[in-house]
């Protein structure tokens, strides 16, 4: 006989004292650490605790005795059940401190150190609609609220008896997907272009939607990439497998009702996984790409081709790494995980050469080609995973750099870098990062022959814990 889960207790009346990792809330209930989701410093709940461990426990807030005055009202409806926008119910000032705070917290706390100088975090410019990318899932099994469980979900008369959705996958469950009515991240013509599309499927026969269990369906997944300076609108749309006149019906009528998509592109991946990187990129109407302008640059973007998603926030984290820098015009810079070059074509003009590195090969094409558009003829970049094309040899085949440039993944820099951007010693560091717990531990072992002379925060996603940071060292005398 299966025994029976134990019922985990209510904390009554319990004040939430910080914020955490992970967009969550902190409470201490006799010295242990609660974690609680979509609360406030100041709030005052009830905790349904949902897991308890010697050293901490994790809750939900099932009653608000009290509400803070760090709320505001979230402006989203899928707001606490949708993973995305997890701060929509802080005040953006707030969002602000307590992401300056997880930067200097991290460095002292991991890395052992203090900045020269910590600037105040430059908050973004938009807290809404200010992304250029999304990437929207289809399921025959939407999520269901609880609220919808009791009353039913509401639905137009082509959805009627459906479970078909297209949205966001929930947290930690692989094939459960939220069903997005508006989301505020991008242009609304984001919103308008996936209703169109669902509206089409479901009142048309043979465009399943996918299931994501059973590897079987025809709507797979749709990417919508908007570009703020030209305006140009990049729609991609993933079929599990061919059918080229249902295929054909759905694009026409896409390219019909919207005349602003200058990019309509279409894949077919029949794999495991949702991952574009290895299939084909087949263009239906207009150009294969869209453009992005940043200080007179062009950026040629593709359906695969990475860009910060901020794009106006990117130009400003851009200056800052570039006033780090302190170019003159004659330094050699070293860009590493250059990405498509972005930064390395963005400060070209005031330094006689910058290498970029970077392992994925595509990214490498399209850094090259974002030189050629521009018109830049001292930036090289070389495809490689980091640890074994940056050696001493490729230093003394290169040349030393003056500046290193580096903007790593999540989990930081591999420690065979971090002796190798030591072993060049160039005067200066420039490091960004998007995770302040990797970038301080980076940063301590970078301390050997380094001083952390200036951080300065950047916040590229409103309502969410990220945060970007950039971090000037300046070599040892």
């Amino acid at each position: 006989m299966a025994r029976t889960k134990k019922q985990l207790p209510v904390l009554e009346e319990v004040e939430i004292s910080s914020v955490a990792a992970e967009g969550k809330a902190i409470a201490r209930v006799n010295d242990q650490v609660v974690f609680v989701p979509f609360v406030a410093p100041g709030d005052v709940v009830d905790i349904q605790l949902t897991k308890k461990k010697s050293s901490y426990a994790e809750g939900k807030a099932i009653r608000f005795h009290r509400y803070s005055p760090a709320r505001v009202q979230p402006f989203c409806l899928h707001f606490g059940v949708c993973g995305g926008c997890k701060w929509q119910h802080l005040r953006y000032e707030e969002q602000l401190r307590y992401k300056q705070m997880q930067v200097t917290d991290s460095l002292a706390r991991i890395g052992k150190l203090s900045a020269g100088e910590t600037l105040p975090i430059l908050a973004s410019g938009q807290t809404q609609y200010y992304r250029n990318k999304l990437e929207f899932t289809f399921s025959n099994k939407k999520w269901l609220t609880a609220e919808q469980l009791t009353t039913g979900p509401a639905q137009s008369p082509a959805e009627a008896g459906s479970m078909n959705g297209v949205g966001f996958h929930i947290p930690g469950m692989f094939d459960k997907v939220l069903d997005i009515e508006t989301c505020y991240l991008q242009d609304d013509i984001s919103n308008r272009i996936r209703r169109c599309i669902k509206a089409y499927c479901l009142s048309h026969e043979g465009y399943p939607f996918f299931d994501l269990r059973a590897q079987e369906g025809f709507m797979r997944t749709l990417i919508i990439r908007t570009s703020s300076t030209t305006g140009e609108v990049m729609v991609i749309l993933v079929f599990f497998y061919e059918d080229k006149a249902r295929r054909e019906a759905l694009l026409t009528h896409l390219a019909e009702a919207f005349p602003e998509i200058t990019s309509l592109l279409y894949i077919i991946n029949d794999k495991c996984n949702d991952t574009i990187t290895d299939r084909e990129v087949n263009l239906f109407h207009g150009k294969d790409h869209i453009i992005e302008e940043m200080e007179g640059l062009r950026f040629r973007i593709g359906a695969k081709s990475f860009y910060q998603t901020n794009s106006a926030q990117a130009g400003e984290l851009y200056k800052v790494v570039r006033d780090f820098a302190a170019l003159k015009g004659d330094e050699h810079v070293y860009d590493l995980y250059t990405g498509t070059g972005t930064i390395a074509n963005f400060i070209s003009r005031r330094a006689a050469r910058v290498t970029g590195i970077e392992y994925v090969p595509e990214a490498i094409d399209d850094a090259r080609l974002n030189a050629r558009l521009n018109g830049i003829g001292n930036t090289f970049f070389f495809a490689g995973d980091m640890k074994d094309i940056l050696t001493a040899g490729f230093i003394r085949e290169q040349g030393r750099p003056d500046v290193v440039i580096t903007d790593p993944p999540r989990a930081g820099m591999h420690e065979g870098v971090i002796n190798a951007i030591l072993s060049a010693a160039p005067a200066r560091i420039v490091y960004v990062s998007c995770n302040p717990a990797t970038q301080a531990r980076d940063l301590s072992l970078l301390s050997r022959n380094y001083t952390l002379e200036r951080m300065q925060p950047v916040d590229m996603f409103p309502h969410t814990h990220h945060v970007e940071n950039v971090a000037l060292l300046i070599r040892h005398e």
